[in-house]
């Protein structure tokens, strides 16, 4: 089971594929600024209980953190130290995030991260060559117990083999959403399943975006079949698979 905890809201775009981030879209629907960041009434969930003492997020939960801004982002900087607490607090939850900011995590954690909490995975995102190039090499030298590499939205080939090693807990890859979606090619995502199953490093592809390029063709995908459409295809590697 899984569910998703957003203790704060908004962020500024920090490379290409930040361009058309869904957290923007979104907030300009309602007519709000994505680049105001605010912190949220759910600040407290994991801390949470119900009226007969119960946590409201049982133990043995992952927990999706941050997924409407940046865990890292310098305007959460005042907030992040309490959050660290929530996170060391309730050690049988599993909490995930994903970041572009993988440059400041160092600057970024509590006193007593040793080599890293049990309990957290980080993601490293990248979404071409250059950022891969930018911050893998620095993701692989910091201290973090769980790590994947997500490649999303995919905006061109990437070659991850330099960086898949032991360290790599797994590669998520997936195309943009929303309606000015750049074109995923299905290629590039068959070239990443290759380098992973190469050196038996787990692959997901968990979405197609909305437009994906296949044998020449471009299929215009609608946001609720992106996600059923990328587990179609059968891609999916998992070790002794």
């Amino acid at each position: 089971m899984s569910v998703s905890w957003n203790p704060w809201h908004g962020c500024l775009r920090v490379s290409e594929g930040c361009r058309n981030c869904y957290v923007y879209r979104q907030d300009a629907a309602w007519q709000k600024d994505a680049g105001v960041l605010r912190k949220t009434a759910a600040f407290d969930l994991p801390v949470r209980r119900s009226r007969d003492g119960r946590w409201k997020i049982p133990g043995g939960e992952s927990v999706f953190t941050c997924f409407t801004s940046d865990f890292l982002f310098e305007g959460a900087d005042p907030w992040r130290e309490q959050a660290w607490e929530m996170i060391r607090f309730r050690r049988d939850l599993h909490f995930l995030f994903f970041t572009k900011r993988i440059d400041r995590l160092e600057v970024c954690l509590p006193p007593d991260w040793g080599s890293g909490y049990e309990n957290v995975t980080i993601g490293c995102t990248v979404e071409n060559q250059e950022m891969t190039e930018r911050r893998l090499p620095l993701f692989l030298q910091l201290p973090i117990c769980h790590r994947i590499i997500v490649c999303a939205p995919l905006l061109g080939p990437i070659d991850l083999a330099p960086y898949l090693s032991s360290k790599i807990e797994e590669v998520s890859v997936g195309g943009e959403s929303g309606p000015e979606a750049r074109v995923c090619d299905y290629e590039w995502v068959l070239q990443l399943r290759e380098q992973c199953v190469a050196t038996d490093i787990p692959f997901c592809y968990h979405q197609t975006g909305a437009r994906l390029m296949k044998d020449g063709r471009l299929y215009r995908i609608p946001r609720l079949w992106q996600h059923i459409q990328a587990r179609k295809a059968g891609l999916d590697f998992k070790l002794g698979r």
